[in-house]
Formats: structure tokens, C-alpha cells, sequence
């Protein structure tokens, strides 16, 4: 998969008293894109938390640039830059199209770790790793 796209909707419940999407609001729907990315890529988190796998952000950096508003559906992308042996590194993007343009609201680098049930490194299974990369 290259470039994975997950719609939403922004709720009341994201947005300051201004309507505008509160900053930290952007963590949750990146975080829920990289699940259906992974859920599209064939991989239920449920299912992998039962082979005692796990995926955690180690860390990551957020770029503002514009705000989403309230009753507004954006597009929120998630993209493989590169994949290790016990982790990876994802690009993603939040952003609005409208008349055929694109905006981008906010991108974000996420490097993601793959742990065992005791929060040790392990190493991602080769059948995740090569239906998660890019043909």
C-alpha cells in the first residue's frame, strides 16, 4: 500500500470553543488512520495483540498548518517511509479537499515500535513487514 486514506468527520467533541479542531485531537485521528491502515493492510491490532505483538509510537513530530472546522470531513493519510527490523517510520498528513485542491492541515513523522507483551522489542514478523511495504 502506498498512500492509505481515512475520511473523518469533525464533532463537536474536537473542537475548542471556537470551533476549530483542538491541536492534540490531530494525535487521535492519525492514531486511528494507522489502525485502518493496518486493519486494510490485513493485520487486526486484536489480532496481533494475541500473537503478542504490538505497534507503540516511540515518538513523533506534528506540524500545524492549518485548522480544521467544526462539521468539516477531512482526509487523514498514512504513508510508509521505512520499515526496520523492530520498527518503522510513517508520514501522515490530515487535510481538506475542496474543488478539486488539497490542504494540508497538519502532517506528522511517527516512528512506531514492535513490542512483546512485556514492552520488549521484537522483531516484526516477515509476512507484516513485507504486506506493509510497498510493491
Amino acid at each position: 500500500m502506498n498512500l492509505f486514506e481515512w475520511p473523518v468527520r469533525i464533532y463537536i467533541e474536537d473542537t475548542d470553543a471556537g470551533g476549530i479542531v483542538y491541536y492534540a485531537n490531530y494525535l487521535k485521528f492519525f492514531e486511528r488512520a494507522r489502525s485502518e491502515w493496518l486493519r486494510a493492510a490485513g493485520f487486526n491490532q486484536h489480532r496481533l495483540m494475541e500473537q503478542g505483538l504490538r505497534f507503540v509510537v516511540r515518538d513523533l513530530s506534528v506540524k500545524y498548518r492549518r485548522p480544521a472546522l467544526l462539521d468539516e470531513e477531512i482526509i487523514v493519510t498514512v504513508s510508509l517511509d521505512e520499515i526496520s527490523k523492530a520498527g518503522m517510520t510513517l508520514n501522515q498528513t490530515a487535510l481538506r479537499r475542496s474543488d478539486g485542491t488539497e490542504e494540508i492541515l497538519a502532517e506528522a513523522t511517527v516512528r512506531a515500535a514492535c513490542i512483546n507483551e512485556a514492552g520488549r522489542p521484537v522483531a516484526i514478523p516477515a509476512d507484516v513487514a513485507e504486506q506493509l511495504t510497498p510493491k
